[in-house]
């Protein structure tokens, strides 16, 4: 379990006094004004969202701080995070943050490894999880629906996967 969680990301500048666009990771946007200071990931830059307000698609927010164009553009795809004993515990079973996902092994139902999750994406329509065998960065991705993902164990360390044919089947040498 990550002691720190993604709530937000940072997109293009927004306007001429300093906003920008952010997509919201959390279940109630608002929530990012509670936090009070949310890092960079690597934990060298410190944010404060002033504001935050709907738009077409995400966000718009104030940071505090940040007041022209030109300081909100140096800020574009910087990933916010939160110490995880800000966020609200989580009471009901089956709920979990997709920062748990983290790590998870990932089976089929007969008990067939994939790997595990090194990542929770998210690309508009809905999240997808990545699944790669250690130590590759780069992996697979899995339509994080019911379908998809039938079951995940959070407690057990495990996701259950059923695989779209051909998805994990390795590609064929060419035949000269």
């Amino acid at each position: 379990m990550t002691d720190r969680v993604c709530v937000a990301k940072i997109g293009a500048a927004h306007g001429l006094r300093g906003e920008v666009r952010l997509q919201v990771f959390t279940q109630d946007p608002d929530a990012v004004l509670g936090f009070g200071e949310l890092e960079s990931e690597d934990g060298t830059k410190k944010f404060r969202v002033a504001s935050l307000r709907p738009a077409k698609g995400h966000f718009v927010a104030k940071l505090a701080g940040v007041n022209d164009r030109n300081a909100s553009e140096l800020l574009t795809n910087i990933e916010l995070f939160v110490a995880r004993d800000k966020l609200p515990k989580i009471e009901a079973d089956g709920e979990f943050y997709h920062a748990d996902l983290i790590g998870l092994r990932v089976e089929d139902k007969s008990g067939k490894n994939y790997g595990v999750v090194i990542a929770v994406r998210n690309y508009g329509a809905s999240d997808l999880i990545e699944v790669a065998e250690p130590p590759k960065k780069s992996g697979t991705l899995i339509p994080f629906i019911d379908e998809f993902v039938p079951e995940v164990d959070v407690e057990a360390g495990r996701v259950v996967i059923v695989p779209a044919p051909g998805l994990f089947d390795e590609p064929k040498a060419k035949s000269k």
